[in-house]
């Protein structure tokens, strides 16, 4: 089941960020932030590899979207430092939590390599939000 979710993932993903004029790398990992699927498009910056893991894990293993996590991360706020936990995480746009039907969360999707407001839309996209 979750090999069939990962696929519809990466395939919206590709088909945004096509449509936007990106090439960008998408990680699909699981619960526990393990990567299940990864594509890098053709053109795509091979730094944007490391970060669309990175994303997606943030967003799995903290159950929230990397960019909501990003708000509290800045210097001064209550988790700032949380990038550098976990063998290294992302706390801006681009990481996007993946939920069941019954709202349980199965994974997260992480896109980088575009503008970060454009990775985010691309995720959102991806994981069927608006």
């Amino acid at each position: 089941m979750f090999e069939q979710l990962s696929q519809q993932v990466i395939n919206r993903a590709q088909a945004q960020a096509r449509d936007q004029g990106f090439a960008v790398c998408i990680s699909v990992v699981d619960d526990a932030g393990l990567l299940r699927h990864f594509v890098r498009m053709d053109d795509a910056v091979p730094g944007a590899i490391d970060v669309s893991l990175k994303k997606a894990r943030t967003a799995a293993l903290f159950r929230t979207d990397s960019a909501e996590l990003g708000m509290e991360a800045q210097p001064g706020g209550a988790i700032y430092s949380l990038e550098a936990t976990n063998g290294g995480l992302i706390s801006f746009g681009g990481g996007v939590v993946l939920r069941d039907e019954h709202g349980k969360v199965i994974g997260a999707v992480g896109v980088a390599g575009a503008t970060v407001e454009a990775d985010q839309v691309i995720a959102l996209q991806a994981a069927g939000r608006p």
